[in-house]
């Protein structure tokens, strides 16, 4: 990731020799509002900033950006006031205020030398992680790279703390982002290009930087160790399947957490094809997998006391003489059989094999997430994710992805959904005679491959793993890195409350 360097300042904003100055406002219900740590900025324009905003037409609405030319009142020729939206009742702003506003105003400094921000003094982690993620670009497919992110932004401190204390959540905040952006990298690489064995290999030098534990399961290992689900789905490739192991173990872990990701490399449906309307997005039914690869390594880099294994099933659901059929019937890791009806739902094939095997280490918890089923999209919408499992967890993982401002929703698992799965010749179908309830049902066909006693959960990121409009806030188009940050979330939760 092209990212800008990052500094704690604690300089008179007046004589900073930066290219501009960005503060904050808040919609106030008779124009803007300064937010806080602006005060040198709005005294060196002597008291009338305020009004030169609203001359300019500023509201403070979120992500609202104006410029105003300083004329030599700071060192900076330029103040940029982002908008921050409405503020609580106490005047306050939350993070994701924060984190929106500074992923707004990094695509406006962009090509720009060096800026110094003021909305750090609010909130310091959030205003990191949208400087970075909202300046982030894919661009190692263009041949005209544009205007690469602003090269330094210097950070005004919040006025509690020590600089050691600062310094330390700058370097924590900058990790998760590093973390989303490793995320949305491998979502936007293309298929030719990231497909089962090369994703693989790229996970492993990522894990392997950090000293991590690999292991990587080819087609001739799966067979042996009878992973029917992953070959039967990456059985039409010719590219065949993988399964990664990447294992972190903190210094005094007192839990284990298992990550599962879904790692089908590009979905055309198999022999049930998709329309070939939108088929291109599918590049990104591998985001599951890569949100667990890119969370272990970030564990590592945050020393989480935890013992985190994160397993990533990875295929190609492609339609050839070689490819599995409606009407299959696959006898997956463990024995249980499934009755294919859709080779369209492939994904909680590859995972239930991924579950199983996750399982036999005991972990104390279970976290899988993938881009599981159209009818996420349809119940919750693109940004909002659904959480299923077990309902204290699965209300703890959707409440903390919320406080990250990752949106998440908690959504049962009916008991009388799993009846739709019956199959006339194995243990179970892969999909229901009919499609109400879609998300649920296939959160009910992977608790069959949960063992009693087992604490998990379901993540379905179908529509926020993607983002196919222009950027808002801190997110661009293409990858999100969703639910990264709920991941890491839900460990350091784990790692401080068992």
């Amino acid at each position: 990731m092209i990212a800008p360097k990052l500094a704690i300042t604690d300089s008179d904003l007046s004589s900073t020799a930066a290219d501009v100055v960005v503060i904050g406002t808040t919609q106030g219900p008779a124009g803007p509002v300064l937010a806080g740590a602006s005060e040198a900025v709005d005294a060196a324009f002597d008291g009338g900033l305020l009004g030169v905003l609203e001359t300019l037409g500023a509201g403070g609405k979120a992500e609202e950006v104006v410029s105003v030319p300083t004329f030599g009142k700071l060192a900076a020729p330029v103040v940029l006031a982002v908008g921050l939206g409405k503020p609580a009742a106490d005047g306050s702003v939350s993070e994701d205020q924060v984190r929106k506003a500074s992923g707004a105003v990094a695509r406006a400094l962009a090509g720009r030398k060096r800026a110094v921000t003021t909305l750090s003094a609010l909130h310091l982690g959030p205003a990191v992680e949208g400087t970075l993620l909202g300046g982030y670009a894919f661009t190692d497919y263009k041949s005209a790279k544009g205007d690469g992110p602003v090269a330094r932004v210097d950070l005004v401190a919040p006025a509690e703390g020590t600089k050691r204390a600062h310094n330390a959540t700058v370097k924590a905040s900058t990790a998760v982002a590093e973390a989303v952006a490793a995320v949305r990298d491998f979502v936007n690489t293309p298929p030719n290009d990231l497909y089962p064995a090369s994703f693989a290999e790229r996970a492993a030098a990522l894990a392997k930087a950090e000293g991590l534990d690999v292991e990587i399961l080819d087609e001739k290992a799966l067979r042996k160790q009878g992973f029917g689900g992953i070959l039967g789905v990456g059985g039409g490739s010719s590219r065949p399947p993988r399964l990664v192991r990447i294992t972190y173990r903190g210094a005094k872990a007192a839990k284990k957490v298992a990550l599962v990701g879904k790692g089908i490399t590009f979905d055309t449906g198999g022999i049930s094809i998709k329309p070939a309307a939108g088929m291109d997005e599918m590049t990104s039914d591998m985001g599951g997998a890569a949100a667990v690869i890119a969370t272990v390594v970030l564990a590592a880099k945050l020393k989480y006391p935890l013992e985190v294994t994160a397993w990533a099933p990875m295929a190609e659901n492609m339609p050839s003489g070689t490819a599995y059929r409606p009407g299959d019937v696959l006898t997956m890791y463990g024995g249980k059989t499934v009755e294919v009806l859709n080779t369209d739902a492939e994904g909680r094939l590859i995972l239930s094999d991924a579950i199983v095997r996750a399982c036999e280490d005991a972990p104390d918890y279970l976290i899988e997430t993938s881009t599981l089923t159209g009818a996420q999209v349809v119940a919750l919408g693109k940004r909002t994710s659904g959480v299923m499992g077990t309902e204290e967890f699965r209300d703890r993982i959707a409440e903390l992805g919320r406080a990250v401002g990752e949106q998440a929703w908690a959504m049962p698992l009916p008991d009388e959904l799993r009846g739709d799965l019956d199959s006339r010749v194995a243990d179970i179908a892969n999909v229901a005679g009919h499609r109400f309830g879609g998300m649920l049902t296939a959160g009910v066909f992977l608790r069959e491959f949960v063992p009693e006693g087992v604490t998990w959960a379901h993540i379905d990121v179908a529509g926020p793993s993607f983002h196919s409009g222009g950027p808002y806030g801190y997110t661009t188009k293409g990858g999100t890195g969703v639910p990264v940050r709920t991941l890491a979330a839900v460990l350091a939760d784990i790692a401080a409350n068992g």
